[in-house]
């Protein structure tokens, strides 16, 4: 008994701790070959009440093979983050460099999206970054989100900061 209570908090810890699963919203086609713009829902795993919608361009096999650079989409990715419940935030992490909430391939083995998320301790305020992130020649390419707090009736399971 104690062994199945233990798994199941371990499971529901491990949980907690991996990077959101985005859930397609919206998909809007561009041209004639199939290229789309995809529309996605985030929730932060640590951070009940806040959704956010991210978008990115994905190549057709038309576009591929047409343009050669088979195996990557695009770098460009925009986001926007809202509150959309009670906010309620868990174990985040408070250093500068903030945390991974979300990660997806955009290429077969180098480049993955990205969405940060940063504790604006001064300023009370969530933001969230979106980024690829590649193993190099790095994408200056990015979008910025943030989910003000000031004010806000938040509920910190750990304490306020």
């Amino acid at each position: 008994m104690h062994r199945l209570v233990l798994s199941a908090a371990a499971g529901a810890a491990l949980l907690a701790s991996l990077p959101a699963a985005a859930e397609e919203v919206g998909r809007v086609g561009v041209d004639w070959v199939g290229n789309d713009i995809v529309v996605e829902a985030i929730s932060d795993p640590q951070v009940q009440g806040v959704t956010c919608h991210v978008s990115y361009f994905d190549r057709s096999v038309i576009d591929r093979l047409q343009k050669g650079n088979w195996f990557e989409d695009p770098s460009n990715t925009a986001i926007a983050c809202n509150q959309t419940g009670p906010i309620s935030i868990g174990d985040i992490d408070l250093s500068d460099d903030g945390e991974e909430v979300f990660k997806q391939g955009v290429s077969l083995i180098w480049k993955k999206q990205v969405v940060t998320r940063i504790y604006d301790r001064k300023n009370e305020t969530l933001v969230y970054l979106a980024h690829t992130r590649q193993v190099q020649e790095g994408s200056a390419k990015m979008s910025m989100s943030t989910v003000p707090l000031y004010g806000q009736d938040v509920t910190w399971k750990n304490g306020k900061p």
